[in-house]
């Protein structure tokens, strides 16, 4: 009798498990966290936030399939990897920007950030996140071009430099690039109310801290990150805020300033969404503790004595870049294995 193998198979050594866990599960766990968010962006800024997600999306979808097929390797769109990165992509972008700007971002992500290093899994630093700087370093007045939605209920943001026809919309700056000029400005209590459900300037996606939340939450509860990331990173951005706070000692001790940093910004969008990304982020749970905490401290850096307003966005990239160094030194201790101890 004749065996013919037509299928290499890969063993590995025991024990062996076998789950349903897919990549494609995952990512579509992911897709429906950043629901709520897309949600509250559509809200807020109307078809012009459907229109710019989608742009992103298709974007990345076609840079994947074309670069996929040209190279003549297997065609991965169905693993949703690529649409979560448009996704991402736009909830980094201004409502307002033209529309070839997410197309622009999503092939930079998609053909040189992830493909040209091996596609899924191989790229160094987060694709959404380095498409974000590119577009940042190429085309700054797009980038920091912001509009809010103006809600009677909400006192007008004293920083709204123009209204324009209506009174559906205001031109503003964000509330980080107005306290990094004006160091004398001092939150309300109806600005957490703003930074909690999006009547704020900013990007797409981060403008609500509470949609942020709710997707984290599906996430952490999904199983489909750690919680690790999130918690460090956000916790010593509050503890480091704490320590370099802007807003002066009285505000400081009472906590009032640190809940306005925490909200503001990619902060928890970062934490929960893009720090956390499974290639470029540290594989043991110490290595994760480190990436939070190198996050958070650099976030707080650049925001408070950098040259940008924010800093989620370089300081993931900057701790991707140093995730090999973690991985190789912090080590979890091999099991049965005996710690030397020094006499």
């Amino acid at each position: 009798m004749k065996i013919v193998i037509n299928q290499i198979m890969t063993v590995s050594s025991p024990p062996h498990m076998y789950g349903t866990d897919t990549i494609e599960a995952r990512m579509r766990d992911v897709l429906i966290s950043l629901a709520p968010a897309f949600c509250f962006s559509l809200y807020h800024y109307g078809i012009k936030a459907f229109y710019t997600t989608a742009i992103a999306v298709i974007a990345a979808l076609f840079a994947e399939y074309i670069y996929q097929r040209v190279m003549n390797k297997p065609v991965t769109i169905n693993d949703f990897s690529a649409a979560i990165t448009g996704v991402l992509l736009a909830f980094n972008l201004p409502p307002d920007v033209p529309l070839w700007l997410p197309a622009v971002g999503s092939f930079f992500a998609i053909i040189v950030v992830k493909q040209l290093f091996g596609g899924l899994g191989s790229n160094f630093v987060n694709p959404a996140l380095a498409a974000r700087a590119f577009l940042l370093a190429s085309f700054p007045v797009y980038m920091t071009s912001w509009t809010f939605v103006n809600d009677v209920s909400t006192p007008a943001m004293p920083f709204a430099q123009a209204a324009l026809s209506g009174h559906d919309a205001l031109a503003s700056a964000t509330y980080l690039a107005v306290i990094k000029a004006d160091p004398s400005f001092v939150p309300k209590f109806y600005d957490f109310m703003a930074l909690l459900f999006g009547k704020i300037g900013g990007s797409l996606g981060e403008t609500s801290a509470f949609a942020l939340l709710i997707g984290g939450v599906y996430l952490l509860v999904k199983k489909i990150i750690n919680w690790r990331i999130p918690v460090f990173y956000i916790g010593s951005f509050a503890v480091f805020a704490f320590i370099f706070g802007r807003f002066g000692r009285a505000d400081i001790f009472n906590g009032y300033s640190i809940l306005f940093e925490v909200l503001n910004g990619g902060l928890i969008m970062g934490a929960f969404f893009m720090a956390t990304d499974y290639a470029t982020s540290p594989i043991t749970p110490g290595g994760k503790v480190v990436m939070g905490i190198g996050c958070g401290l650099i976030t707080v850096l650049i925001r408070f004595f950098g040259g940008y307003p924010e800093g989620v966005c370089f300081s993931i990239i900057i701790m991707n870049l140093f995730v090999p160094l973690i991985d190789k030194y912090i080590r979890p201790r091999v099991y049965g294995k005996k710690i030397r101890r020094r006499v």
